[in-house]
């Protein structure tokens, strides 16, 4: 009955499209701005008429905000003073922050959507339907909070949701200091943790340590950046529940959200998805069309991530590669993605985090912070040997253990670190 449900909701993603694009198309100026536009009819919009309109980009979004979305009569200050909108930023890793209008109370609707594809997670939700979250991130900014000074536990709890990370470098947190989290995560009592994976994995690991359970939790939710296999392990070792991927952005919201062992299923209602400039692996660039914050609609944005798109009899699902930036572009012009090099991880113990280099001069390094037990040297060869093979690189990979990694300046991790970033088709 799921994929019933979803061909209803994809079938209806045209009318969608038609209700309000025409609108948008006249009154946003970002829009007016994109020169000869098609005429739509306001009924149906399909996929190919949406593709005669342009990509945009976030260097779009922030050259003249707010003034390139707000429509005619209206002012910023205006909507902040009624309370219609939250002024947000994006994190900053993959390039500088960009300022986003967001709808009150937007955030939360659409991510409810999103979990609810999965059905575990929907049964938790009826059964708690105040469910408290623990969330394990970067401080440095975070959708419904933002500090980097010292707040109290009760600056910390918004909601139903208590954060309890104070310093973007998880891998320098002091004993006492992963001891204060665990015992606000044990008080809290929370049905599932909400965590960079990353941040999460250095938690987990103190608590598997200590010995430390968090008897209410009933899953895990991994987001922020890319969820590597290394980091799901972890987390479903010291903690006993499942781990599930949910994937999105802060300007558009919580886009697929994975319902069985990486399957990504998209949340139709909140975005329409396409696949762009796909190569011959069939991996492409993501562009997405938000369809539900009216204040600041996004119409074909280039997102910057790449994915490979599963059209299944009864429904589309999506397999995440990472950001467009962090994909290596060989000489011979093919691109190795972010996924495609942690799938060498795939039943190899040890790592619980790493960094891939490429270096100007031919040679790479790949730089690991070691699990509870590190990789036997046997290990590291093999790990050594697959990212050789799959970079088409015999002989110039380097592969050395390290106590930390440093995070970009959003508090996020970048696992790949191309010598050269090339400028993305289109």
């Amino acid at each position: 009955m799921l994929g019933t449900a979803e061909l209803i909701n994809e079938a209806a993603l045209p009318y969608r499209l038609g209700e309000v694009l025409p609108r948008w198309l006249s009154e946003v100026p970002l829009y007016r701005r994109t020169g000869a536009l098609p005429r739509l009819s306001g009924e149906a919009v399909s996929l190919a008429e949406l593709r005669r309109l342009p990509l945009i980009t976030k260097e779009d979004i922030r050259r003249d905000f707010p003034r390139n979305f707000l429509r005619a009569g209206m002012e910023l200050d205006a909507l902040l003073d009624e309370d219609l909108v939250e002024l947000e930023h994006t994190s900053g890793t993959s390039e500088e922050r960009t300022p986003l209008l967001l709808g009150r109370g937007w955030w939360l609707e659409q991510e409810e959507r999103a979990l609810r594809l999965n059905p575990l997670v929907a049964a938790v939700l009826d059964e708690f339907p105040n469910a408290r979250r623990v969330t394990i991130n970067s401080p440095v900014c975070s959708g419904d909070i933002c500090y980097a000074g010292v707040p109290s536990r009760a600056d910390r709890a918004v909601g139903n949701a208590l954060f309890v990370g104070l310093s973007r470098y998880p891998f320098l947190w002091s004993e006492a200091e992963l001891a204060r989290m665990a015992a606000e995560a044990v008080e809290w009592q929370p049905q599932f943790l909400d965590v960079d994976p990353v941040y999460g994995v250095v938690f987990a690991l103190y608590c598997e340590r200590r010995g430390i359970r968090l008897p209410s939790l009933r899953f895990i939710l991994a987001s922020y950046e890319f969820v590597s296999i290394a980091h799901r392990r972890i987390l479903e070792r010291a903690f006993g529940v499942p781990v599930f991927n949910l994937y999105g952005s802060t300007e558009t919201g919580h886009l697929l959200m994975e319902v069985g062992r990486g399957e990504m299923r998209p949340s139709l209602e909140t975005a329409l998805l396409e696949v762009v400039n796909t190569d011959a692996q069939d991996i492409s660039e993501l562009a997405v069309t938000t369809l539900t914050n009216d204040f600041m609609p996004l119409i074909r944005y280039r997102i910057g991530d790449l994915v490979e798109r599963h059209e299944r009899p009864y429904y589309t699902s999506y397999r995440v590669h990472g950001r467009a930036k962090d994909a290596f572009v060989l000489a011979e012009g093919r691109r190795v993605t972010t996924w495609q090099v942690d799938q060498c991880l795939a039943d190899l113990p040890g790592v619980a985090h790493y960094q891939l280099c490429e270096r100007a001069s031919g040679e790479w390094l790949l730089r690991f912070v070691p699990d509870r037990t590190p990789p036997t040297a046997a290990d590291v060869a093999v790990l050594q040997q697959r990212v050789e093979q799959v970079l088409g690189v015999a002989g110039k990979l380097t592969v050395e253990q390290t106590d930390l990694l440093a995070p970009e300046s959003s508090g996020k991790f970048r696992l790949g670190y191309p010598a050269k970033e090339l400028r993305p088709p289109g």
